[in-house]
Parts: structure tokens; C-alpha cells; sequence
């Protein structure tokens, strides 16, 4: 009878052992915190949001960090926390070299287990505090060191902004030289970014491609809201509004268009208030609507409305070569034909998957006659349509955000 009673207690201490292990586990992984950096100001950034989401999946607790601008919009909750730090400049290599001082600091500032640094420009506070760092990771044990994901949205010193200066491309070249090689963990948003790192610098970059969640189909904003007449088709751009996106010529286009149409424009960059001067010149406004800046949260319903997406980059740069665009994912996803610069990444999609067609020319005129051919060839369009249920089906974030997970169980277990 004692030795049953004696075995009966030991057995029980063995499972409040292991409840209480379990528990620690828990306490421990709850209390893994993430801290993702950006430097702009959360509004309209779906990957970066698609990574937070995946790391609140894989047990982290999540901060988003970015900057907060003069014109900032309020946030909408997410399942993450958020921080939008204030500066002094909001552009030019003041702003750059504030930012990362002031991101070191603050992560210096906060018990951490991983940082995700965005792009090159956030790479050096990233870099650096973990660099300096003595803290250890919650995640393994306690001989675990802080982990540093990098995530490339794109070639970065290969930007149309950065032509011509040189002086400013040396700099971050310089700074890129000598953080990248020492990178362990890397990915990039398509195949074609990463290998011009991988071959540049020796590093191993994994892809997590931009894709998008799938969305339904159902929820389009209303065409009356935007005083559009219910007849009348609609040409989509959405994303940033910078220079080379093919967005004067897009303009433009809409003289030369026999069908009813207009052309929306989604979104701000460095270029948007000279759109809007460019289009007022033309005597346009009645057909171009410029929504501003729209979150992404609000995006899909503008979407939805369109007849055809537009992705006309111009070839003037190794980073636009190489693109794979918010808006051409989401386009996919929004069940909408697209009208696109034959790029690799976007022509293999486009390609295998035939919903859409390619850009022959930015003139004007021949992008008005390519457009007017998609819009009135109603056999072709329920074609594209049909095919772009199953691309949206497989080009989802679903699917890849197991590359993503798959990255963050190496971190964890090396």
C-alpha cells in the first residue's frame, strides 16, 4: 500500500512538473517579442503587416515600428501592437540618419527576441543593436542570441530615385558593403532580388514572394461614391505614385480612349501633386480621380471596382526590371485583368497563368489602343477572369507564408 501511494505522488509530481514545463513554455513564447521596423508610416504597408501577422502566428508578440508624418492617418487596431516614432525631417539623409539613431536607441530601450529589419534603409539600426546588444533570447534557452531576419521589398540602391547620384548610391553602397555579408537570415520578395544579392555578396536569400491574402470578391466600393456613371469602365492604378510608374502616359491615354472610361489613381509618392497639376493642365479631371493615400484595409474595395489593373513600369532600372507590385498581386486577387510591363517576374505570372496582357509601348496612343482592345474584347476578358480564380487561389499568402515560418524555425533552432 505505501509503495502504490509512494508511486501514485511521484507520478503526480511528475505531471505538475510537466503542466507547470507546459505553462513556462507558454509564458515564455507569449513573452517572445518581435519588433519589425519600417520607415514609413503604416498606413498602406501590406507586407509588412502580412509579416506581423504570420510572427503573431508563430507565437511572437509584435511591435511595428515606423514614423509618424505631419498628414498621418489614425491607425486602425490590428492584432499587434503599433508605434509610429516622431521626427524632425521627414526626407533627404537628415531623415535617414535621424531614423536610425533614433530606432537604435529605442531598440536598445526594449527587451526583444527578434528584430525584422525592412529594406536597407532600416538596416543599420537593426544591424547595430543587435550588434551591441547583451540581452538573450526567451525562445530556445538562455545561450540563445537575439536573432536579425532582413527582409529585401526590393534591390534598393537599384531605385529610380537613387539614378544619377552618385554621391548618395556611395553612401548607402558603402554601408550595404559592409552590413549585408554578415547577414545569417535574408529573404526577398521574388526570386530575381534575390539572386542580385545572393550573387552579389555570397549571402544564401530565401524568397517569400509578396503575395496577398486571399480576398473575396464580394464588397466593392461604390462607383457612385466617386461620382462614376454605372456604364462607364474603370482603368486601376494603385501604389505609390513616384516617377517612371508610366502614370503621365496613362494620363495621357485617356484623350486617345474610344471607350467610356477613367482612370483611378490609388495612392501617394513624390510625384502625386504633379499628377494632379499635370492632369488639370490636360484638361482631365473629369476623367482621372486621385484617391490619395488609402488603407490597405479600404484598398480591395476600390479594387474590386476596376476593369483592368495597370503595372507599367518603365525599364529604367535594375529595381523596376525585377519587380513583382503590390498591386499586380492584388489585382490578381480582386479578379481584375492586368495590363503589364513584360518584366520577368510579372510576364512568368502573367505567362502561366494567361489573365492579362503585355505593354508594348508607353506612347499614349498605343497605350489608349492596347487598353481599348482588352476593354472591348468581352471573350478574352471572361477568359482572364476564369483564370484568375485560380491564381488568386495559389499566389495567396496562405501559401506562402510557410516559407516564412519556415525561415523563423531555423532562427529558433541555430
Amino acid at each position: 500500500m505505501f509503495q502504490r501511494k509512494k508511486l501514485l505522488l511521484l507520478q503526480r509530481t511528475a505531471d505538475c512538473r510537466l503542466q507547470t514545463q507546459s505553462v513556462y513554455r507558454k509564458i515564455v513564447n507569449f513573452m517572445s517579442l518581435a519588433i519589425v521596423s519600417v520607415t514609413n508610416d503604416l498606413t498602406t504597408d501590406q507586407r509588412v503587416d502580412r509579416t506581423c501577422l504570420t510572427l503573431v502566428k508563430a507565437g511572437y508578440k509584435v511591435l511595428l515600428v515606423g514614423r509618424r508624418l505631419r498628414n498621418s492617418k489614425a491607425l486602425a487596431p490590428r492584432s499587434y501592437r503599433m508605434h509610429r516614432m516622431r521626427l524632425l525631417f521627414d526626407k533627404g539623409p537628415l531623415f535617414y540618419a535621424e531614423y536610425n539613431i533614433t530606432l537604435f536607441f529605442f531598440l536598445l530601450t526594449h527587451r526583444y527576441d527578434l528584430i525584422v529589419s525592412n529594406d536597407l534603409d532600416t538596416l543599420p539600426a537593426n544591424y547595430l543593436a543587435n550588434l551591441f546588444t547583451n540581452q538573450r533570447s526567451k525562445i530556445k534557452d538562455q545561450k540563445s542570441k537575439i536573432r536579425h531576419l532582413h527582409d529585401c521589398h526590393e534591390y534598393f540602391r537599384g531605385v529610380p530615385e537613387l539614378n544619377g547620384r552618385k554621391t548618395v548610391l556611395g553612401i548607402w553602397k558603402w554601408i550595404e558593403d559592409r552590413i549585408f555579408p554578415k547577414l545569417k537570415h535574408v529573404f526577398a520578395v521574388n526570386q530575381s532580388v534575390a539572386g542580385l544579392y545572393s550573387s552579389e555578396y555570397g549571402v544564401h536569400v530565401d524568397v517569400v514572394r509578396n503575395v496577398p491574402f486571399r480576398k473575396s470578391l464580394a464588397g466593392a466600393s461604390d462607383k457612385a461614391s466617386l461620382n462614376i456613371l454605372p456604364g462607364q469602365k474603370i482603368i486601376l492604378y494603385q501604389g505609390a505614385v513616384n516617377v517612371d510608374r508610366g502614370l503621365e502616359e496613362a494620363i495621357l491615354a485617356i484623350k486617345y480612349l474610344k471607350t467610356d472610361a477613367i482612370l483611378i489613381i490609388a495612392g501617394i509618392g513624390d510625384i502625386y501633386q504633379t499628377l494632379q497639376n499635370f492632369t488639370m493642365e490636360h484638361d482631365l479631371s473629369d476623367k482621372v480621380k486621385f484617391l490619395g493615400q488609402v488603407p490597405f484595409q479600404e484598398l480591395h474595395g476600390y479594387t474590386l471596382m476596376a476593369d483592368v489593373g495597370l503595372s507599367i513600369e518603365k525599364n529604367v532600372s535594375i529595381n523596376y526590371y525585377n519587380c513583382l507590385p503590390n498591386k499586380f498581386l492584388d489585382y490578381i486577387q480582386a479578379n481584375i485583368p492586368v495590363l503589364v510591363s513584360p518584366f520577368p517576374e510579372m510576364k512568368s505570372i502573367v505567362d502561366q497563368y494567361q489573365i492579362g496582357e503585355f505593354l508594348e509601348s508607353h506612347e499614349p496612343e498605343m497605350l489608349a489602343l492596347k487598353i481599348d482592345s482588352m476593354l472591348n474584347n468581352e471573350e478574352k476578358m471572361k477568359l482572364y477572369k476564369q483564370n484568375l480564380l485560380k491564381a488568386a487561389e495559389e499566389l495567396c499568402w496562405e501559401e506562402e507564408e510557410e516559407r516564412l515560418l519556415g525561415i523563423l524555425n531555423v532562427t529558433r533552432d541555430t
